[in-house]
């Protein structure tokens, strides 16, 4: 059974024993439950990374060109629900339930996406879609904290960033060769089939080592409707706040305002106390993990573009140029999962942040004409490799600093931070390149960029971003709980 900690001193960077149990994920206890959720993962890996290349043909042909963006913002509201709701579902009744749910959801949403006639259709299921997502993602992460001792969690999150390599590769590649001789809706009807086959797999072990509430001698608590409350009030803000930042006109701010006011009580209510500040610990790992999905990935968002419009590489080119960072990616993720970094494992995640910062800083450096684009790829190289320490170090803190009646609602809080961050970040960013002359970012992608953006549209993303990534190397110092007096 899982070995999960108190919070204590020792237990959010502590050296691990040298007479710690030997194993592997792939030993006989663990071998058929291993390869049930990788497999899980790997398949939602490939629907990430191909849904991307198909949308576009998909809006154009349901005439949703104009409501394209919402496509994607529909995915992220509805998923913070689902996270929240998987945590709360996860510690009462065991993560089985949701994760069944979850990924019944997320192949309906794909399947109604994929049948859709009309956008309105195609968005809908997109937003079932996405709160399948957030129960699939908080639940294998309870399941993790359950099913895994404490030494071997390193290894599993490893396994799960390893998932994403061959999909970031041959995902769009795929998805683009489907698109172009099958049709798009291929690729969302396709993939449900699929899913179901690790999951059989994975539920006999899942049920064996996972099921039912933490204590099952405790009374199962009844659901706290003040936290589904809040969960749709960050849900909703969320969505408000993504549609305001899209449409950049003064009636907008009245969505922005209403979308601030109901973020702010349900990000107080649903994160660690001490999250905002930083308090050491729980709330300092959360927040991290929050600070650099975010600025990475609102950073991420805008390399292709800049790459088609400024220096004239095809979107094919442009997206490419991205490739390697898978490997780097899980090559970070391995390096944090082996024991002799155990005991380094704050200094190691200062490093990835600065490592990210560094990356983010460098990329808008290809809008001078005498820089080669190569840069980018190497720059962005080393950023995945930090990135593929900090959110695999931030899932195993987490695990570590989560007492076992807790873990669904602390990975719920770690799920809400990431999600959370890349909604408001790329809002952000994306207001602040349209003000400057970038153009409507959405319809920029559709069209291939055919019109180049100025330059200091794409700098006003960048540079701010590496900022906050800096600010998370400072967060990064604080991971450590404070020791008891």
């Amino acid at each position: 059974m899982s070995a999960l900690e108190p919070r204590d001193a020792e237990t959010a960077v502590g050296p691990t024993p040298p007479d710690a149990p030997r194993g592997s994920v792939l030993d006989g206890a663990h071998r058929a439950l291993s390869i049930g959720i990788v497999s899980v993962v790997l398949l939602i890996a490939f629907e990430a990374t191909a849904v991307g290349t198909a949308m576009p043909v998909a809006a154009r042909e349901l005439d949703g060109v104009s409501v394209y963006a919402f496509a994607f913002s529909a995915y992220f509201t509805t998923s913070l629900f689902g996270m929240v709701v998987a945590g709360q579902w996860s510690d009462r009744n065991g993560p089985l339930v949701p994760l069944t749910a979850g990924i019944s959801a997320f192949a309906a949403g794909l399947l109604l996406s994929g049948t859709a006639a009309a956008m309105w259709v195609f968005i809908l299921g997109r937003a079932v879609q996405g709160l399948g997502g957030g129960l699939v993602i908080v639940a294998l992460y309870v399941v993790v904290s359950r099913a895994y001792e404490e030494h071997l969690r390193p290894a599993i999150m490893a396994a799960f960033a390893a998932s994403w390599v061959v999909p970031s590769v041959v995902g769009p590649l795929a998805s683009g060769t489907i698109t172009e001789h099958l049709g798009w809706r291929w690729v969302f009807v396709g993939i449900p089939v699929l899913v179901v086959l690790p999951l059989a797999l994975a539920l006999p072990a899942i049920r064996r080592t996972a099921s039912g509430p933490a204590d099952p001698s405790a009374p199962v608590a009844p659901w706290d409707r003040r936290r589904v409350l809040l969960a749709l009030a960050i849900s909703a803000g969320a969505g408000l706040l993504q549609y305001a930042g899209q449409e950049l006109r003064w009636p907008s701010l009245l969505p922005a305002a209403v979308g601030a006011a109901l973020l702010v009580p349900a990000v107080r209510g649903l994160l660690p106390r001490g999250t905002v500040r930083a308090a050491r610990g729980l709330p300092a790992v959360v927040l991290l993990r929050g600070v650099a999905a975010g600025s990475f990935i609102a950073a991420e968002s805008f390399v292709p573009l800049m790459l088609v419009t400024q220096r004239g590489l095809s979107p094919t080119l442009a997206g490419l140029s991205l490739a390697l960072g898978g490997l780097t990616w899980a090559l970070g993720s391995w390096i944090q999962s082996r024991p002799w970094t155990e005991p380094y494992r704050e200094r190691l995640v200062v490093l990835g942040m600065l490592l990210v910062a560094a990356a983010i800083a460098a990329a808008p450096s290809v809008l001078l004409p005498g820089v080669p684009v190569w840069v980018v790829a190497v720059a962005w190289a080393f950023g995945c490799l930090g990135m593929g320490v900090v959110i695999a170090s931030t899932s195993v803190l987490l695990m570590k600093l989560s007492p076992p009646e807790e873990a669904g609602a602390n990975s719920a809080a770690l799920q809400i931070s990431d999600g959370l961050s890349n909604v408001l970040l790329l809002s952000a960013g994306g207001a602040a390149f349209a003000a400057l002359g970038g153009g409507a970012v959405g319809h920029a992608v559709t069209s291939a960029a055919s019109e180049a953006s100025h330059p200091g549209a794409f700098a006003a993303v960048f540079l701010p971003m590496a900022g906050v990534a800096a600010a998370g190397a400072w967060v990064a110092t604080r991971l450590g709980a404070r020791a008891p007096r």
